[in-house]
Formats: structure tokens, sequence, C-alpha cells
């Protein structure tokens, strides 16, 4: 099985969101369906790659945010022979994205056209639910999913066991091609650092070669990674929550945390230009808010 990372283009921006295309044996996989504003670059991806659309007989999501799901009704319509894995608790919102659409609309307001395009549903009929530990055979090999809460209750990686291959979608983080920093994406409503963090131990305990998140690329210093991101996390949440209780705003509090964020990707060799790029990932308004939704329930 070969495995090819497709560049989405978000935004006119490289090297953002990635779709992974898996091909071997007469058939193709998708993990990551994107965003329905990429879907053209995913075409694309699959035309340079010497795939059909008859070809694909499989597309893994790894969790229904709109970056890495949106698209998927319109691939149904132009998959004709693939079905659509998902978390049982993300199957619900591809069958029918209405209480997604209007969850996302709060978070993007004006900006969901011009960010996500139209989302539309998923045939029942070709969605699949995959639990903890199950089997899909794809492209001549097969991926075991697994369970990994924390970004999103609904969150699923895909190990490819023969290359050891992780398709990690947001639960390892953030990394830009060319870069060691790695942004935890904490976007609201359902970040759970408790629950992340058993993630990324579960991550380790799996023991991948490979790390593929879907913001973006591949990366084989697994553990130096892991590390890295659960540290952030923790660090991220201590800070957040401590300026909280001192009354700042989450204004103030996203303000300080892109400082104190920007000054440690450029203290790992970043550029400051690289910011811009980990923003169209996750930016701070959106990680503080999520950090801080998880504060409040805590405090419950």
């Amino acid at each position: 099985m070969k495995v090819e990372t497709i560049d989405l283009n978000f935004l006119g921006t490289e090297r953002v969101i990635a779709s992974f295309l898996l091909v071997g044996e007469g058939s193709a996989a998708i993990v990551e369906a994107g965003p329905t504003t990429c879907l053209e670059h995913l075409q694309s991806g699959l035309k340079a790659n010497g795939v059909s659309p008859e070809d694909v007989n499989r597309v893994l999501l790894t969790h229904i945010h709109l970056d890495h799901a949106g698209a998927s009704g319109h691939l149904a319509e132009l998959l004709p022979n693939a079905t659509f894995y998902v978390h049982e608790l993300g199957y619900p919102h591809l069958a029918d994205p209405s209480k997604l659409v209007k969850s996302a609309t709060r978070i993007y307001g004006e900006r969901m056209e011009e960010l996500w395009g139209e989302t539309r549903p998923v045939p029942e009929e070709r969605l699949v639910i995959l639990g903890d530990g199950e089997e899909v055979e794809v492209a001549g090999g097969r991926l075991v999913a697994h369970d990994t809460p924390g970004h999103a209750y609904h969150h699923l990686a895909y190990l490819e066991p023969d290359s050891g291959s992780l398709f990690a979608g947001d639960v390892a983080g953030i990394r830009l091609p060319g870069q060691s920093y790695v942004r935890p994406p904490t976007p609201p409503p359902e970040i759970d650092v408790e629950a992340w963090v058993r993630s990324i131990e579960k991550i380790r305990k799996i023991s991948p070669r490979t790390l593929h998140p879907t913001h973006f690329g591949g990366y084989d210093d697994v553990e130096r990674h892991l590390s890295e991101l659960e540290q952030r996390l923790q660090d991220w949440l201590l800070f957040v929550e401590g300026r909280s209780n001192e009354g700042a705003s989450r204004e103030e509090i996203s303000e300080e945390l892109r400082i104190k964020g920007d000054a440690e990707m450029l203290a790992e060799g970043a550029a400051p230009e690289e910011s811009e790029h980990y923003d169209l990932a996750g930016n701070y308004e959106m990680l503080t808010a999520g950090i801080l939704r998880y504060v409040e329930r805590q405090r419950g």
C-alpha cells in the first residue's frame, strides 16, 4: 500500500490541511475529506495519482469538524463506490449536519462560507460506525481504528500496522512541515485535557513509527513530538486557568497566550511568519475559548 499526502491548499495556503490517499491492489482509500472549499484540490490530488473516483471505496474520517469532514456529503456524490467510516458519536452529524453547521456558525459567523463552504448529508446507507480496535480493509492493507478523545469526544486515529503510520487527525496536534514546534488545537466546544493526555499515552502504547497529523504531513520523531504536545497542552491549561482566576478577560488571555505561544515557536527555530500558517489550523482566539470552556466545566 502506498501513502500519498494530498495538499488541500486551504484558503490558497499550502501545507495546512491534508488528505491522505492510500493506494494498492486496484483500489484506493482516503483519510480525511477536508472542507468543501478544498474539494477541487482533493479531486486534483486523486487525478495526479492516477486514481479515478470509482477507485475510491473507503473514506475514513478522524472526526467530523468541518476542516476534516465538511466535504463528506459532496464526496459521497462524487465517489460512487465509497463507504464512509466515522466514530459513533460523529455518525448522526454526517447523516444530518444541521446541528454541526449551527454550532460552527456560532463560532465562525459570517466566515462559514469562505472557510468551509456548503455541508451536505452523507446517505446513511453509506455510513459505517467504527469502534476502538476495529479494522477496515483498505487498498490491499488494513487500518485499525483507535478511540482517541481529547480534541473531540468523537475522535479516531487510524494505524496502518505494517508501516506503523498513524493518521492522527488532531489528537497529535498541529505541526507544519520543516518545523519541530507542536501547537495544541484546543477550539470549543469539546476539549477535554484529561482525556487528551490519556489518548497521548495510548498512542505511545500503540507505538507508531510515523505520525501523520492532518495539519500537516508526516513525522518520525514520535516520542519527542508527543512529549512536547503533552507538556504544552498542560502548560497552556495552567496558564489560561491562572489568568482566568486572576480576572483577566478572554481577549487579554488570548493575546497573552499568543505572545507566549509564538515565543515558544520562535525558540524552536521557526520564522515569525510561521505563526500565521499555524493560525490557519488553529488560532489563539479559538484555542483560548476552548481551554476556557474546559476550565469552566471543571469548575462545575
